[in-house]
């Protein structure tokens, strides 16, 4: 297994200052929460522990907040995947309620045959007048 360094693991903890950076990339000076904790990560390292050994010692004394990305597991996994499925269903409810909004298409009208006019009647009567004659 893979010793971890100094460096990977300042930069998977959060320093407690309040400067919201990494214990690795606080950038005060004489920082009164990054350079005990730097000189802890040392000793840590000189156990001979893992980084995920170290990690669980500083989560254990500090809580979660102290790591720089928060876990996957139990509720965090839901908050890690709570947003990409409201997004989800947001985007199914959206479609849906669209598609209800859109007017249907309108039945196709009925050919309603067109009202009789008595000198309809009388054309008609001419046209195969003429048509007969025009075969003969």
């Amino acid at each position: 297994m893979k010793s971890a360094t100094q460096t990977e693991i300042e930069e998977a903890l959060t320093c407690q200052c309040g400067c919201g950076l990494t214990v690795h990339a606080c950038n005060h000076l004489q920082c009164p929460s990054a350079i005990p904790l730097k000189q802890e990560i040392a000793g840590e390292l000189v156990l001979g522990k893992t980084r995920a050994e170290v990690l669980a010692h500083f989560s254990g004394k500090y809580g979660e907040k102290i790591l720089s990305a928060p876990t996957t597991s139990g509720f965090n996994l839901l908050a890690w995947v709570m947003p990409f499925a409201a997004v989800l269903v947001a985007a199914a409810l959206i479609v849906t309620v669209t598609r209800r909004w859109r007017p249907s298409a309108a039945p196709p009208a009925r050919s309603v045959p067109p009202a009789r006019d008595p000198a309809d009647a009388e054309r008609r009567a001419r046209l195969r007048a003429e048509l007969e004659r025009f075969e003969a």
